[in-house]
């Protein structure tokens, strides 16, 4: 390896934020945060969470190849003529040295996490060579939808390496893992045009944006300018889901990030959209296997029994 990830992560910090010497990068360092959760010469994964305004990032580019989780909020990826609307239902391939800028629709904020492979180890993953990574058909499409699993190991991750008592070792592996799992794709979205893409991204905003709302299909027909035929027909092509089940993953995605940190579970199931705790109850069921109540006790349970090794350490030492 000619470089370690942690020196070249330092360079796409600096060029994926606007520079600070200008009035718009000096309010996007106040705004936007990135920590480090794992940092090894193998692999880095980054929170990297972004109150910022509305409107449009200078271009940059990360020089490494990266695969990013949104987890919370919504954003536009630019790259060349794409408009890759990210959400929590995406996963995101970066190409190394590949300028792109950044716009927030609705200038609420959003949060991903980001995993920083050595190439070694990325094309040895993806089962190609580090010189033919940028032709793999995943940096090539660019963005697939994540998987409830993945979505559930995309939360757990988080929770635990915001933990204390996680070794580097087990850090390490964690991101390993979450990235063999980010790769593994279904590769059956279908190529349409451009302005076609637009459109399904358009959709996939107003989504995002109205998550607590009953939404009809002729209100999101009528928000991106398509006929609710035309929009159902393109989005289940694109996305290789119906429009109902996008958004119900959206939903319960967002339950992931929220339910270790709420004590109102009926409450939490009105918030994201949903008619009754019973209906939050049954989809999440669905989903990933387990009720909402019994990850959230999982969730804080693994928290609590990190908290306290990490003291008995202290004490100790």
């Amino acid at each position: 390896m000619n470089a370690s990830v942690a020196a070249r992560a330092a360079v796409s910090r600096m060029t994926r934020v606007a520079s600070a010497e200008s009035p718009a990068g000096r309010e996007a360092a106040i705004l936007r945060s990135r920590s480090r959760l794992v940092d090894s010469s193998v692999v880095m994964a980054e929170d990297l969470r972004c109150d910022g305004p509305q409107g449009r990032t200078p271009e940059g580019f990360s020089p490494d190849f990266q695969i990013c989780l949104p987890y919370r909020g919504l954003f536009v990826w630019h790259v060349r003529t794409d408009e890759v609307v990210a959400d929590p239902n995406q996963v995101l391939f970066v190409s190394g040295g590949e300028a792109f800028s950044l716009t927030q629709p609705r200038g609420r904020g959003y949060a991903e996490l980001i995993i920083t492979p050595c190439a070694e180890t990325l094309a040895e993953i993806m089962h190609t060579s580090g010189a033919r990574l940028a032709f793999h058909p995943l940096f090539r499409r660019r963005s697939f939808r994540a998987s409830p699993p993945l979505q559930r190991l995309r939360s757990e991750f988080l929770a635990r390496s915001a933990s204390e008592g996680v070794d580097e070792l087990h850090r390490e592996e964690a991101a390993l893992a979450l990235l063999r799992v980010s790769v593994t794709v279904e590769s059956r979205r279908n190529e349409l045009a451009v302005r076609t893409r637009r459109l399904v991204g358009r959709a996939k905003e107003y989504l995002e944006a109205n998550l607590a709302c009953q939404i009809r299909l002729v209100d999101v027909a009528r928000a991106v300018g398509a006929s609710p035929a035309y929009l159902t027909n393109v989005f289940s092509q694109l996305e290789g889901v119906a429009l109902h089940r996008y958004l119900m993953q959206l939903r319960l995605a967002r339950a992931l990030v929220e339910l270790p940190h709420t004590d109102d579970l009926t409450g939490l199931a009105f918030d994201l959209g949903f008619s009754s705790h019973s209906h939050f109850t049954a989809a999440f069921r669905r989903a990933f296997h387990c009720t909402p109540s019994q990850y959230r006790a999982e969730n804080r349970s693994r928290v609590g029994r990190r908290a306290a090794a990490a003291l008995a350490c202290r004490l100790v030492s």
